[in-house]
């Protein structure tokens, strides 16, 4: 058992990671599980890279893929300020080490089981993997690394959680298979505390405003959105997800 600390895209903002993330990252019974999109937008992308491999090197510090840093691992470029050659090439170091990966899963203390990748896992996406019934098993066929689906814009990188992710499952099953937690969109605009997904999505959320994350509940399950949204300069205020006693498993 653990605690379990979830942080959401980082997005170049080396002193939101440094100042919120790294003192808890020090506890030697804490696993920090980063859910990708560390590059690109805000001011030191740089600086993220060299917080976040100190970290892998000293272990429990797991670091999934977003779709900024599929893009410099074979994925379609995108991002007009691209980074450094020197800075793209430790991501492709990463890859080629499986120091990225695409997803992981945990078990909480109360025995829910959590899948996390960088946008979630849709219902056609989890039917294209078998439809596992587990988090676990979910998890560990997505870091096999499947293609075309890990680039596709459906897929675990890139869908859209008001659009794509949460739609597919409120109308295509009767329960959730697993709940998730996915960072890449929300279904909040933070900045101004304003929502932004459809009225089924939003009478089934919760917002915590000060921490950044929304809890969107299905049967059987629920998203946990953690994207805090850091912008070019950082969320002056925010969290990550905290899960005592918890266990990984896979």
């Amino acid at each position: 058992m653990a605690r379990i600390v979830i942080v959401g895209d980082v997005g170049g903002c080396a002193g939101e990671l440094e100042r919120v993330v790294l003192p808890l990252a020090g506890d030697p019974d804490t696993i920090v599980i980063q859910v990708g999109d560390l590059v690109d937008r805000g001011p030191d992308s740089a600086g993220v890279l060299r917080l976040v491999g100190e970290r892998l090197a000293a272990g429990r510090w797991i670091q999934l893929i977003g779709n900024h840093e599929a893009q410099y691992l074979g994925g379609v470029a995108f991002w007009p300020q691209p980074l450094a050659e020197s800075d793209a090439a430790v991501l492709r170091s990463w890859w080629l080490r499986e120091w990225l990966r695409v997803a992981a899963a945990v078990r909480t203390a109360d025995g829910e089981e959590l899948l996390l990748c960088h946008a979630g896992l849709t219902l056609p996406a989890w039917r294209e993997l078998g439809a596992p019934v587990t988090a676990a098993t979910a998890a560990d066929l997505l870091n096999t690394r499947p293609e075309p689906l890990l680039w596709d814009y459906d897929g675990p990188l890139w869908a859209e959680a008001g659009s794509r992710l949460y739609p597919s499952w409120l109308t295509g099953v009767a329960s959730l298979p697993f709940s998730q937690v996915h960072g890449h969109s929300s279904v909040v605009r933070f900045a101004d505390r304003q929502w932004a997904c459809e009225e089924r999505i939003r009478v089934r959320t919760t917002v915590d405003w000060d921490a950044r994350h929304t809890v969107t509940r299905c049967s059987g399950g629920r998203f946990l959105g953690v994207d805090p949204k850091h912008g070019t300069t950082g969320a002056a205020r925010w969290a990550p997800v905290v899960l005592p006693d918890a266990r990984l498993i896979a």
